[in-house]
């Protein structure tokens, strides 16, 4: 353009040298800006709550969290027709159903999610009072009726994005599907073979449960798994294991019957496992002693003289 006369510049001048300038044209979608829709860059702002006389809408309004307080009164009224419905059935001398809701593969909405949804800034008190509401709904005997509301509250956690390989079932020369994995723990290491159609019978090198485990809390810890599947006295279950003293074997054992109880359970089941930590192994060892101090954290005791 430049050195061109401006009086006999033509439009096929400029479509030259715009062409030159940019190659790509000023049609191409990629020469083209890409601009974001407002609500992505400015914040949601709460409409007008006040009428043409200076009258707020909302009788909350002089409480400064209108959203909130109504929140509130909305969930306690929720709380209050289930206890009125259950004290209904009470008086028919008819037991409320009991629904097991198993809410181990969602959460319940964040502070800043609340506050999102609400357009108000929320206190930790104000939070926690209104999650603490919500449980207390949900513990309700007859608390699913007001499941799709509970709903609204939570989010469902996404399940691990890398997905193990589980190993398919074996069968034995009697027909009976098993599946065998291993487990570590401290030093300890744990090898343990489950059965299906068992009875519940559990053997540790060779030996009975109570006898090889004789306190409750160590297996209590090895019986975990299938406690949490609702499998206790569906399997029987082989073990051997190595190395370590009792609690960190027990502890080995509750990894391999975890890892080998996958392949007898859904996906679904499998997620539910993996975020309580029965699929995970436990990091944590004695902490080495420390030189200049009398153990790994506790100092040599000082005197003056």
């Amino acid at each position: 353009m430049m050195g061109e006369d401006p009086e006999t510049f033509t439009q096929e001048d400029i479509d030259r040298a715009i062409a030159y300038l940019f190659p790509s044209g000023l049609f191409d979608k990629q020469a083209r800006p890409m601009m974001k829709h407002p609500s992505e860059i400015f914040p949601e702002q709460r409409k007008i709550q006040w009428g043409e006389d200076g009258r707020p809408f909302h009788f909350l309004f002089y409480t400064g969290k209108q959203s909130y307080y109504s929140l509130m009164h909305e969930t306690y009224e929720k709380l209050l027709s289930v206890q009125k419905y259950q004290d209904q059935l009470t008086a028919q001398d008819l037991p409320p159903e009991k629904e097991k809701r198993n809410l181990a593969g969602s959460r319940w909405l964040t502070k800043i999610e609340l506050e999102e949804m609400l357009l108000e800034k929320l206190s930790d008190n104000d939070y926690l009072r209104f999650i603490q509401l919500l449980q207390k709904l949900m513990t309700l005997p007859c608390g699913d009726m007001e499941e799709k509301y509970i709903q609204k509250f939570t989010k469902e956690v996404p399940a691990q994005l890398q997905k193990v390989v589980i190993e398919p079932l074996k069968y034995d020369e009697r027909g009976v599907a098993f599946s065998t994995s291993e487990g570590i723990r401290k030093t300890a290491k744990a090898t343990a073979t489950v059965y299906d159609n068992g009875t519940g019978k559990v053997t540790v090198n060779g030996i009975d449960i109570l006898h090889y485990f004789p306190v409750l809390q160590d297996r209590e810890q090895l019986l975990f798994p299938f406690q949490f599947l609702d499998r206790v006295g569906k399997h029987d279950m082989i073990c051997t294991v190595s190395g370590g003293g009792r609690s960190a074997q027990a502890g080995a054992i509750r990894l391999a019957s975890a890892k080998a109880l996958r392949s007898f359970v859904t996906e679904r089941e499998v997620e539910f496992m993996r975020q309580a930590g029965l699929l995970t192994v436990d990091p944590r060892v004695k902490e080495r002693k420390k030189p200049g101090q009398e153990g790994a954290r506790r100092k040599f005791t000082w005197k003056k003289r």
